[in-house]
């Protein structure tokens, strides 16, 4: 069996794991190469809005792909927030390309607590918001706020997957037209 190659576009050990586990729960019986590569999203540094972050995704898969052209799969996943009935939201966009198909989907959405919403609100990343409030390091490479909400009910690799998973339907189903 040959071995399909993905290009993760981060070098966050988060979202390489998030990717890894899609992908092999979508497709247990074909075999993988993972390698991660820094990428620019060319969105900001904390995407606003459902639409900014969804472009830093499709930016960062377009990217990796064509850095790597010869890779069976390119993945770009970008987090951001976005401001709803006075709350400050949070979710990622996940993209999958392969040739000229992308496969895209969003992952839950939750909200942020005051204390983390108003930094961001700020002009702090969420991440760092995170490590000031929960007095922690690099939380974004671990747990994420999702796993510091939730006491590592989910975490931010988990909370990833199953966009990873909905990204991938159009590669699983390509008899269906995926416009």
């Amino acid at each position: 069996m040959t071995t399909k190659q993905v290009i993760v576009a981060s070098t966050n050990p988060v979202k390489l794991e998030a990717a890894r586990q899609g992908f092999m729960r979508m497709f247990p019986e074909q075999n993988f190469h993972f390698q991660n590569i820094q990428t620019e999203s060319g969105v900001s540094d904390q995407p606003m809005g459902r639409a900014e972050t969804l472009q830093g995704a499709l930016n960062r898969a377009q990217r990796a792909a064509s850095s790597f052209p010869q890779a069976d799969f390119a993945v770009g996943i970008e987090g951001g927030v976005e401001v709803v009935d006075g709350h400050v939201e949070v979710f990622a966009w996940v993209v999958v390309r392969s040739g000229d198909v992308i496969g895209r989907a969003q992952t839950g959405v939750f909200i942020l607590p005051d204390e983390v919403a108003r930094l961001v609100q700020s002009g702090i990343e969420l991440g760092n918001a995170d490590d000031i409030v929960f007095q922690r390091t690099n939380s974004k490479q671990e747990s994420g706020s999702i796993g510091l909400l939730t006491d590592d009910a989910l975490t931010r690799a988990t909370y990833y997957i199953n966009a990873v998973i909905m990204a991938l339907i159009p590669f699983k189903k390509p008899g269906l037209t995926w416009i």
